[in-house]
């Protein structure tokens, strides 16, 4: 059985203010072709299917079009779980439906763990796989709040709720196997999916891009030896966990800010047979070229023309980081683009930056900075002991999760 493994679609992320919805419907084209060419009998889709809580009509339709397109493939089913970034209440609602589809949605940590756990069919009536979709499991569906707990209380109370919670879905997917097995049904794999931040995973710091994970980061041994695979969601940047070769994340199908533009986007097939499953991972094209530009104004004008000469519809982001006095950089540098494809989306001029007071360069930096940058920088113009601004900086994040992760769909 051939399984698919993508994650991380924020499908209605902008760039930069720029509309994708192009963007990602070619990356669902093309997914929904690849399954049907690999001949995929299940899809897992590891979280953050949408980029915030309330989708626009439009990727409601994309995310619709495909679920519909691909169970009509040799795709047989389909399991999405919630990452943060989707609203739990609002992929749950048409969950029953879906099931018509033999697509199994969990959005939130269900009131049973056994609703976790799915074993899907091929045609006819032989089970192939044992899925537990555990989805993005939030501060308060797995601690309890007691009054008088510092932040390393908090932190170790959450670590422990995410693990026995895999610990318990886990448990009933492996008696769900033994009881298959006494049936004749021998050597039916157990795939983990998860939506989390497991210790040493690595990420790339990115514009706009909102960290917004658990309080702590989990180890690999949540998942139990017998595991065939965990289908990861959450991460980026597609990768082994600790040299796992069957814990994966699969990362996001196309780049989501600049800093992502130069890696390469996959999507992760397994295949599961009588021994050890075959993993690898299969490139996503490149639906939209992005170009980072930095150097002085010839360094950039050389680099412009360059892409011209090679007929270029990237879109651009560019960086003057020349001595020399730069005016109006957009419109020069608009007029150099004038009739091709391209397109720029951002001009930093950092020679102007360079030479500005200091209050009024903090100002400019603004917008470059994350939410967590500009707390630890009102922190520095106040004298807290290092213990204090731990305490402050822990209960911030704590704060900002909570308030990210309000149900907008909810009652």
């Amino acid at each position: 059985m051939k399984v698919l493994h993508t994650s991380d679609w924020h499908l209605g992320r902008p760039l930069y203010g720029r509309k994708r919805y192009e963007e990602f419907k070619s990356f669902l084209d093309w997914l929904n072709n690849l399954i049907a060419n690999e001949g995929i009998k299940t899809l897992l889709i590891a979280g953050d299917v949408f980029d915030n809580s309330t989708p626009s009509n439009r990727y409601q339709e994309l995310y619709y079009d495909f679920l519909l397109k691909t169970s009509r493939t040799c795709c047989q089913n389909i399991v999405v779980i919630a990452g943060n970034h989707d609203s739990p209440s609002f992929l749950d609602a048409p969950r029953n439906i879906l099931r018509a589809l033999r697509v199994y949605v969990v959005g939130q940590k269900t009131p049973s763990a056994e609703e976790e756990v799915f074993v899907l069919f091929a045609e006819g009536s032989d089970p192939k796989a044992i899925v537990c979709a555990v989805p993005y499991l939030r501060d308060r569906d797995i601690r309890i709040v007691e009054p008088g707990e510092g932040i390393e209380d908090k932190s170790a109370k959450l670590t422990a709720g995410i693990k026995e919670h895999y610990r318990e879905v886990c448990r009933l997917a492996r008696e769900k196997q033994s009881k298959l097995c006494e049936e004749g049904y021998p050597k039916i794999p157990i795939i983990a999916m998860g939506h989390l931040f497991m210790a040493g995973g690595k990420t790339v710091s990115d514009e706009k891009v909102k960290e917004i994970g658990s309080l702590t980061r989990v180890e690999t041994d949540i998942f139990p030896d017998f595991i065939d695979y965990a289908a990861l969601g959450h991460l980026h940047i597609p990768q082994r966990v600790n040299g796992a070769k069957h814990i994966r994340y699969c990362g996001s199908p196309i780049p989501l800010g600049y800093k992502e533009a130069n890696q390469e986007k996959t999507v992760i097939i397994v295949e599961f047979g009588d021994s050890v499953p075959d993993v690898h991972s299969v490139p996503i094209p490149c639906f939209q070229p992005l170009e980072i530009i930095t150097g002085s104004l010839d360094e950039i004008s050389m680099r412009l023309n360059q892409l011209q000469r090679e007929n270029s519809n990237a879109w651009l982001e560019i960086e003057h980081t020349g001595v020399e006095t730069a005016g109006n950089l957009l419109a020069s540098f608009d007029e150099s683009i004038a009739g091709s494809a391209m397109e720029i989306l951002r001009i930093r001029n950092k020679s102007v930056f360079d030479r500005v007071q200091t209050s009024i360069r903090n100002e400019e930096m603004l917008e470059d900075l994350d939410i967590h940058q500009v707390f630890e920088s009102c922190l520095e113009n106040f004298e807290f002991s290092s213990h204090e601004r731990s305490e402050l900086l822990a209960s911030y994040k704590e704060i900002l999760q909570l308030m990210n992760e309000e149900d907008a769909h909810a009652d």
